[in-house]
C-alpha cells in the first residue's frame, strides 16, 4: 500500500496512470467500433479519453523546466555519444512541451489565434526526434554491453557452447548473425533496464509516426502501443532499478 500510496504522490506517477488509462480506452475504442450493442459504452470511453488526455496536458505544465534541467545534466556527461543524444533528445523533449501546453492554453480559451495543426505537428515531430535520439542512445548501450560481455571469456565458451550445440541453424544462417543474435539476446536478458527502455521506446515511436503518416498505423495498434510503453513506464517508476542511467 505504502509503495501505491508513493507512486500516486508522484507528478509523474499519476501521469503514467492518466495516460495509461488513454490509451486503453482508445485500444477498447477500436476493438468495440463495430459492436453495435456498445455504441453508449463506446460514446462513454470516448469522453473518458479525452478527459484523460487534457489531464495529461494540465500534469505535464512544469516538464518543460524539467526537460531543460536534465538537458543542463547530460551536457556535462564525458561520454561524447550519450552527451549528444541526451541532451538533443531533452532540448527536442522541452520544445514538444512547449507545443504542448500552447495547445492546452488554447483549448482552454487562454489562447486563440494560433494554428491548432501546424502546433499539433510541431509537437508530434519533437517527440518522434526525441524517441529517435533516445533509441539511438539505447542501441549504443547496449552495444557497448554487449561489447564487454563478448571480451568475457566465460561468457565466450558459454556461447561457442550454445551455437556448436545446434550446428543445423548454422546451416541456415550465417555463423556470425547467430553470434550477434545470441550476444544481444543474452546482454538484454542480463541489463532488463535497457530491454524495457527500448521497448518503451519503439512502442512510443508508433504514435508520432501515424500523426506525422510516416507510418500510418490502426487507432487500435496506436492504443496497444501506447497502452505497453505506459506500462512499462509505471513499471519502471515505482521500481527504480529498472530506470536505464544516464
Amino acid at each position: 500500500m505504502d509503495a501505491l500510496v508513493n507512486f500516486t504522490n508522484q507528478s509523474q506517477g499519476r501521469d503514467r496512470i492518466f495516460r495509461a488509462s488513454q490509451y486503453a480506452c482508445a485500444l477498447s475504442i477500436y476493438l468495440l467500433r463495430n459492436n453495435t450493442e456498445r455504441k453508449d459504452l463506446v460514446a462513454k470511453l470516448k469522453s473518458l479519453e479525452t478527459n484523460m488526455s487534457a489531464g495529461r496536458k494540465l500534469l505535464r505544465l512544469g516538464n518543460t523546466a524539467n526537460s531543460i534541467k536534465a538537458a543542463k545534466r547530460t551536457v556535462q556527461l564525458s561520454d561524447r555519444v550519450l552527451c549528444l543524444c541526451l541532451t538533443a533528445a531533452n532540448v527536442s523533449r522541452a520544445l514538444y512541451f512547449i507545443c504542448d501546453n500552447v495547445l492546452w492554453a488554447r483549448s482552454v480559451g487562454l489562447i486563440r489565434n494560433i494554428d491548432k495543426e501546424r502546433w499539433n505537428l510541431n509537437a508530434s515531430r519533437f517527440y518522434f526526434y526525441s524517441l529517435l535520439l533516445n533509441l539511438t542512445r539505447d542501441a549504443y548501450v547496449a552495444l557497448q554491453l554487449m561489447l564487454e560481455r563478448k571480451r568475457d571469456r566465460h561468457f565466450r565458451e558459454k556461447m561457442d557452447q550454445n551455437l556448436n550445440q545446434c550446428p543445423e541453424v548454422a546451416e541456415v544462417i550465417l555463423p556470425q548473425l547467430d553470434a550477434f543474435v545470441f550476444l544481444l539476446l543474452e546482454t538484454l536478458k542480463s541489463h532488463p533496464a535497457v530491454a524495457l527502455d527500448t521497448l518503451k521506446n519503439i512502442c512510443d515511436l508508433f504514435i508520432p509516426l501515424d500523426k506525422l503518416s510516416i507510418y500510418k498505423s490502426s487507432a487500435g495498434v496506436v492504443g496497444f502501443c501506447g497502452l505497453v510503453s505506459s506500462l512499462i513506464g509505471m513499471v519502471t517508476l515505482a521500481k527504480p532499478t529498472l530506470q536505464i542511467k544516464p
